[in-house]
């Protein structure tokens, strides 16, 4: 198993203060598009707040072995975590060092205003999934922006992701490892001003080698060579903010730093409410900012569970507008067999598949296109996980499906162009007995079972 963490040695690394201030504004209305105050006292710190709510770890587990391993604030397949952040800013380039909330600067410089790179490395979710993998990273990425986004809407800042980019300028830009790649700018406006730096030098650093050996997988290798870009085109730029009052409700830095993926959820007679339901689904399609996102790519169809005033059954939801219904009836043992067997896709209150238009995205973006289809998907899991938990249930993401099954049940053509890219369940969840509690976690990087 690969070492969860990133490190560059031989470089100078920055204490981030410990434990920021938690941003108090309610989580639901930063889904809203409402945007809370920095109360930063300069740029370490402000990035010290942006970075614990979006990036850290939140918390532990023991597994019987007695090993200690890893949560996060941003959830990934299989706790295993492809994504690395980087940043560059007027005084250099930085890796954030998760294992121990941390700055490494690998360059001093004028890099321009405050933009993180996201990458993924692939070979952390390969050595499991294998050739799934890929769409597992991607995912990843998705829920990592959000995360990002969200947390700096909640301290006062604007957010703009960048998916049209050159891959190796990129690459070069950042001095990435050979196992890292590019995959999703993210450009933070309103932050306090960082300081200028006064020469210029790259100190670059040495990454730590993530595991003795790797097994290539050549259908993730084509699939990401037909995804990248050299030279790119222009790429529509429209998008649009929705703003309207929200009830209040739990603080976002209390939310995002307890949100746990549910191993499985208790079943029985619990409900959510249907104006609960109506809430998860707009704030789980808001409209985002990117290059990619001037439309939509992704529809949610739900399976209807132990919604009050929504009889079970299979919806079908477009924003905006009343969600028809496909099919009446009990879903429960239908949607755990789509989703892989997995008992938690009947046991939650709802459960999604979320289909993807790949065939527009490819005519509107070319291959890259696939990438952005993840992308979103993710990035709705991740606004699904946090509007879950200011509502009062949870949440876990299932990428594990039958593809093939899931359209011959939904009623998606072979031809179409659309595609299910991710599952997801929402509900009451069982008790996690190997949560560790206090914030000394002692890790061992080798392991990191799932969440």
């Amino acid at each position: 198993m690969p070492d969860p963490f990133r490190h560059y040695e031989g470089v100078p690394v920055i204490d981030l203060p410990a434990d920021p201030p938690a941003p108090d504004i309610p989580a639901l209305a930063v889904l809203a598009n409402h945007k809370g105050t920095d109360e930063s006292a300069g740029w370490i710190a402000f990035l010290s707040r942006l970075l614990f709510y979006s990036a850290s770890i939140s918390a532990a587990k023991q597994a019987p072995s007695g090993d200690r391993y890893a949560l996060r604030v941003n959830p990934s397949s299989g706790n295993l975590h492809p994504t690395e952040f980087h940043f560059g800013c007027s005084n250099g380039i930085y890796h954030y060092r998760v294992s121990s909330h941390m700055l490494e600067q690998r360059a001093t410089g004028d890099f321009g205003s405050l933009e993180f790179l996201l990458t993924t490395i692939v070979w952390r979710e390969a050595w499991k999934y294998q050739s799934r993998a890929y769409r597992y990273c991607l995912h990843d990425l998705g829920h990592a922006w959000q995360s990002l986004a969200l947390a700096a809407a909640a301290i006062g800042c604007e957010s703009r992701a960048v998916g049209n980019f050159d891959d190796d300028t990129v690459s070069k830009r950042y001095g990435l490892a050979e196992d890292e790649w590019p995959m999703l700018l993210v450009r933070i406006h309103g932050g306090p001003a960082f300081p200028e730096a006064e020469k210029n030098e790259w100190m670059g650093g040495i990454p730590n080698r993530l595991s003795t050996e790797t097994v290539p997988y050549p259908w993730i290798e084509e699939m990401h060579a037909a995804t990248r870009i050299t030279h790119p085109p222009g790429v529509p730029t429209d998008w649009q903010v929705i703003e309207h009052a929200f009830p209040n409700g739990p603080a976002f830095g209390e939310v995002v730093r307890r949100r746990r993926s549910a191993l499985d959820f208790r079943g029985g007679d619990e409900t959510i409410g249907y104006e609960q339901l109506m809430t998860l689904l707009e704030s789980a399609t808001s409209p985002q900012n990117a290059d990619f996102a001037s439309e939509s790519f992704v529809e949610l169809y739900f399976y209807s569970h132990r919604v009050s005033g929504l009889p079970p059954g299979v919806y079908r939801y477009t924003p905006g507008k009343e969600f028809s219904n496909l099919m009446l009836g009990d879903q429960r043992v239908a949607a755990a067999g789509l989703s892989l067997g997995q008992d938690l896709a009947g046991n939650s209150c709802i459960a999604f598949s979320m289909i993807g238009d790949l065939e527009r995205a490819a005519r509107l973006h070319g291959d890259r296109g696939y990438r952005y289809v993840h992308f979103e998907a993710g990035a709705i899991g991740q606004r699904l996980y946090i509007a879950a938990e200011a509502l009062g249930f949870q949440s876990t993401g299932i990428g594990a499906f039958f593809d093939d099954s899931v359209h011959d049940y939904l009623g998606i053509e072979r031809t179409s162009g659309r595609q299910v890219v991710y599952h997801f369940a929402c509900g009451y969840a069982v008790e996690d007995d190997r949560l560790v509690p206090g914030p000394d976690i002692s890790i061992r990087s080798e392991s990191s079972p799932p969440e």
